[in-house]
């Protein structure tokens, strides 16, 4: 308790200095501007867990560097209607071709968490994906939705199944309108960054991470007053509280079925009755095999470089997957986006839509809400900017003919 009294007391007194969030964000030309304005606010190992990728992080760098390697081949003289960004998805539609991905542990970026995601996804017309390991409940995010707010739950393979068909039928009651299956999980891949940090979620205030709780007394400030950090669509659940921390690896070793395989899809039909999509396809193989079973969407994904380290960038397996799926599956593209360029180059590619997770997690650390109303606004911007460059007046005229190779 003093250690919190004086936490508490040293925040109090810093408290005026965080009150220039809104000029910092003015100054926010890019993601990577607020990933640097994440980064000084977060404790450092909040910053490394959300920023950090497997091993070596090779795969990591690679998602990015894919995007900025390839090249446009622009078109002039095109005669340029009025530019139009908007897209459909799963038959629905979107105002530009992004998708939010599944994130954990969202709350650890801000106390809002999904809620703030939500809202600012529901404003933007695109989907949000609500994580298992998400730290708000389906019902939750489904209260704060909007009007014509497109939400997915992302699912996990458990062990107990009547687990799954509960939480699908919670997504369903809320009126969620599609599921995505994480397949890259068999075992939780080794972050060295938080090995070195002895980070642990949620977050523990202890000796640990004291001194790095006086350098960020704003977060820590927000984390006192908010209510515990929880798995919230989970809790209770397969013996899981989520107020405690937790061995992130031990727990997924423990309570998911490394045993996963297309037959698990298949009961996944009996009991959701929408679309499904299955995220971490990696092989040409595997999005055949996605088509064979009749999925509505495959995610190209490699867990944003957090698992196999030197698995392949989704960019650079765009073009040989949509050939191969030849239209019979929609395809989404996840890892690697920083700008509204890198959704264009997905979409010539011949991915439906882009998909990412660390740019409203840097957006939210950095400003919360108005971070992630910000961050999308540069995504849009960017990719109809991009679009007018590469002369193409709306999403249907990308195409591989736009860009080049190095």
């Amino acid at each position: 308790m003093g250690m919190l009294h004086t936490l508490r007391s040293v925040v109090r007194l810093r408290r005026p200095a965080f009150k220039r969030i809104d000029r910092r964000l003015r100054s926010a030309a890019n993601l990577d501007d607020l990933r640097a304005i994440a980064k000084r606010r977060l404790p450092g190992g909040v910053f490394d867990y959300i920023d950090g990728g497997a091993e070596d992080e090779l795969t990591l760098d690679r998602n990015v560097r894919a995007f900025r390697e390839a090249v446009f081949r622009p078109r002039v003289l095109r005669g340029l209607g009025a530019l139009d960004t908007s897209t459909t998805l799963l038959g629905r539609p979107l105002t530009f071709p992004l998708v939010l991905a599944p994130t954990g542990f969202t709350r650890i970026a801000d106390p809002a968490g999904e809620l703030a995601v939500v809202r600012a996804a529901g404003r933007a017309g695109i989907p949000f994906t609500l994580s298992t390991m998400g730290t708000r409940s389906i019902e939750e995010c489904a209260a704060v939705a909007g009007p014509g707010a497109r939400l997915w739950f992302q699912v996990y393979a458990w062990r107990d199944r009547d687990l799954v068909r509960g939480l699908l039928e919670r997504a369903a009651d809320s009126g969620f309108e599609a599921i995505c299956l994480t397949v890259d999980t068999a075992v939780l891949g080794r972050r060295e960054r938080d090995v070195r940090r002895g980070f642990t979620l949620p977050p523990e205030i202890g000796p640990g991470t004291f001194l790095d709780g006086l350098r960020h007394p704003g977060w820590t400030w927000r984390l006192l007053r908010s209510e515990p950090i929880r798995f919230s669509s989970a809790e209770g659940l397969a013996g899981l509280d989520g107020t405690a921390a937790v061995d992130l690896a031990k727990y997924m070793n423990e309570q998911f079925d490394h045993g996963l395989s297309w037959s698990d899809v298949a009961w996944l039909r009996t009991v959701w009755e929408g679309p499904i999509l299955v995220k971490g396809i990696q092989s040409v193989e595997d999005a055949l095999l996605a088509v064979e079973n009749g999925v509505e969407g495959i995610v190209v994904s490699n867990h944003g470089g957090r698992q196999l380290d030197t698995a392949p960038a989704p960019f650079d397996l765009l073009p040989e997957i949509c050939e191969a799926v030849a239209g019979r599956t929609e395809v989404v593209c996840d890892g690697g986006v920083r700008r509204g360029s890198d959704i264009v180059k997905a979409v010539a590619a011949g991915a439906d839509a882009a998909m990412g997770g660390r740019l409203f997690l840097y957006a939210l650390a950095a400003a919360g809400e108005q971070g992630v109303d910000h961050v999308l606004q540069l995504l849009r911007s960017g990719t109809e900017r991009t679009m007018a460059l590469v002369g193409a007046s709306t999403v249907d005229e990308l195409g591989p003919d736009l860009l080049g190779c190095r």
